[in-house]
């Protein structure tokens, strides 16, 4: 499918200057690998590159000489102006065998031929890429007649909804709250934000959404969302103040029985198909404190923050200090009387310029007028967090030995860091005692801060406390520490994450038999076959279930939507092909988990210092994956054998045995009646 880009009338009017002015504010390698792509201008090859090695892992390219920069930029001015001159019409992407050397000249170095494929889905130029095509020109009859519940109205249910409605396929979402979301829609604490590129954050038919930050605020992730249900028409299709409590596989009628309750009654639904899209960050963890129910003020979890809710003048204290927790703390600390962070664990803080700031209005522009920019600047940053850059970074040295660190890598990592706490807390030789973790860098979540304003700079505040004595109870007015100290307060808010290791809670899922997933997972916690499947559990597909955080490339937002595509695949081939029921084999469940734990001990994560949801109580992960996502991306990418090939696309020849532990396919790791 070709990428469009409609006629602009803001383009139009642009003036010479204005045009040029913006593009100095684009990144040359970026222009160099577009320009290249839509004019096959020769100069644009042999350019010099400087080479960055930041943290000791990840390799940045840029333009060397600023008279290379300049000659990008002209050539960049010189064709939208000629693009402007000549009405700004739809344009294409330009030759796709071209695309190989095109990507290459903006990652800075050759991109493996074998992985277009998957570089090109990032790229974003086909907006439907990862939707469900059928094998003939049309929906089959039988695509209205198979029904879909989808449960979640957030980043994984809304976008397997948009391209069910594209397949033609009957389905309705079923979502607990007031309106589409998610966790967006739940998080509205001051502070809350994108810890990921934002460029990196929309579905691949949104590539051009006009984000307008480097890293989003909530509040504008929410939009996105609404954004979503309102352009593609799917506001109709969710059911708000739809919570499911159950569902029961009725094996008689290859169907789900599910139980909801919606505005308060309690209904029967049924579905050939259900596709949980509630995440596994969704039901706060609420810490069994001594007398917190006792306490005479406002007590409440980050994820349920009161609308409207004023700290002004108040006695705050903030529980937990993971990513939420040291988000929300500057914004408190604007306003609150006084500030009391209450610390068990400190975290690993890596700076990020602009992390706080708007892209310049330059930027926006460039992203609503020069066409395909957002797709190149999409794919620059993805192809920085690949999988041999970031397996570097989150993997253990078994030969390296060092008090703090557990490879060269994660000891320059640690340097730097530690560098940077000592120059913001300077002088502070306690401060940064308490603020420095015991466990090395990256065995728990990093946590993202802007150098100019952070929770660094509210630490040296009078009216900010940080306390690491442990709580004993909670008193009605304050919380006593452990030292026998009382601290007064007139807030409390939990920063305490959520029961991350409890997927589909507080939901009861039956299948063949009347096994519950309980049980199912009564080992050592919550399992998936590629992050979707149970056995026995036919037709029930997770997105972001367990071990879907990836560690080893990629965004989670391609796992939610390569989940989708696998579920989509999976439903498609049954439709076309009259069946009932699709489900993984015990041995092929087993054979892909045996591989998670095989390759989890090398990862950093596993780290016994580190004190975190990555590790449930069973000491192995149900949250994170260790594997390769260029293995993961072939093995969820064909389900039905529509690619007519046992040969994976996208694997450079030293991946080939670990993509030969599954059979991802009907007819061996999965059983279709």
């Amino acid at each position: 499918m070709k990428h469009m880009v409609t006629e602009s009338s803001e383009l139009l009017d642009a003036s010479d200057v204005e045009i040029e002015e913006a593009l100095q504010h684009a990144d040359p390698i970026v222009l160099r690998g577009l320009l290249f792509q839509l004019t096959g201008d020769e100069e644009l090859r042999d350019i010099e590159l400087g080479h960055h090695l930041i943290s000791g892992y990840l390799d940045v390219y840029q333009v060397a000489k600023p008279e290379d920069a300049a000659m990008i930029r002209g050539k960049a001015a010189a064709f939208l102006k000629q693009y402007r001159d000549a009405g700004a019409g739809p344009i294409d992407i330009g030759p796709r065998e071209r695309l190989l050397e095109s990507l290459s000249l903006t990652a800075g170095v050759p991109v493996t031929p074998t992985e277009l494929p998957m570089w090109l889905e990032t790229l974003g130029i086909d907006p439907w890429a990862r939707g469900l095509s059928w094998s003939g020109d049309a929906a089959p009859e039988a695509a209205a007649d198979f029904s879909v519940i989808v449960i979640g109205a957030g980043m994984g249910g809304l976008n397997a909804a948009l391209h069910l409605k594209n397949a033609g396929v009957s389905f309705r979402v079923l979502e607990k709250g007031d309106n589409v979301g998610g966790t967006w829609r739940d998080n509205r604490y001051p502070g809350a934000r994108l810890d990921s590129p934002s460029r990196l954050y929309t579905h691949v038919f949104g590539v051009g959404y006009p984000y307008p930050n480097l890293y989003t605020p909530g509040e504008t992730n929410q939009g996105y969302l609404e954004w979503i249900a309102d352009e593609f028409d799917l506001r109709g299709s969710v059911e708000l103040h739809s919570e499911v409590t159950s569902l029961a596989w009725d094996d008689a009628t290859s169907e789900w029985v599910v139980s909801v309750t919606q505005n308060g009654r309690p209904q029967v639904l049924r579905a050939n198909a259900v596709v949980s899209a509630v995440g596994f960050l969704s039901q706060p963890s609420i810490p069994r404190i001594p007398g917190l129910e006792d306490f005479a003020g406002d007590a409440f979890h980050t994820a349920r923050w009161p609308e409207g809710y004023s700290l002004q003048g108040k006695r705050v204290a903030v529980i937990g200090t993971g990513c939420t927790g040291y988000q929300m703390i500057p914004e408190i600390a604007r306003e609150a009387a006084h500030l009391s962070i209450f610390q068990r664990t400190p975290n690993w803080l890596f700076e990020a310029p602009g992390y706080l700031k708007p892209f310049p209005e330059q930027v926006k522009w460039l992203d609503r007028n020069f066409p395909f920019l957002t797709n190149f600047e999409r794919f620059q940053l993805a192809f920085l967090q690949r999988a041999d850059m970031t397996g570097r970074r989150l993997k253990r040295d078994a030969g390296y030995q060092d008090e703090h660190a557990v490879s060269e890598t994660n000891r320059i990592t640690r340097d730097n860091l530690i560098a940077s706490l000592e120059r913001k807390l300077a002088g502070h030789p306690d401060l940064i005692e308490k603020m420095t973790p015991t466990a090395p860098p990256m065995a728990a979540r990093p946590v993202l801060f802007d150098p100019e304003y952070s929770v660094l700079d509210v630490l040296l505040h009078d009216d900010v406390s940080l306390v690491s004595e442990g709580i004993e109870r909670v008193r009605e007015n304050g919380i006593e520490t452990k030292d026998g100290v009382l601290h007064e307060l007139d807030t409390i808010v939990l920063a305490t994450g959520f029961r991350a290791n409890d997927y589909l809670w507080p939901m009861e899922v039956r299948g063949r038999g009347g096994i519950t997933l309980e049980e199912a997972w009564s080992k050592d916690g919550a399992r998936a076959y590629l992050g979707s499947l149970v056995p026995g559990f036919p037709n029930l597909f997770m997105i972001y279930g367990p071990n879907t955080n990836l560690t080893v490339g990629f965004q989670i937002l391609d796992m939610i939507e390569l989940t989708a595509r696998f579920a989509l695949e999976n439903i498609g081939a049954l439709i076309e092909q009259g069946k009932r029921s699709v489900e993984v084999t015990e041995d092929a469940y087993w054979r892909y988990n045996d591989e998670i734990d095989r390759q989890e001990p090398d990862m950093i994560y596993t780290d016994q210092r580190a004190r975190n949801y990555y590790i449930n109580k069973h000491g192995r992960s149900s949250s994170n994956n260790p594997l390769d996502t260029r293995v993961l991306w072939n093995w969820l990418r064909d389900p039905a054998g529509r690619l007519k090939s046992d040969a994976p696309v996208s694997l450079a020849p030293e991946l080939a045995d670990a993509y030969r532990v599954l059979e991802p396919r009907h007819g061996a790791d999965l059983v279709v009646r």
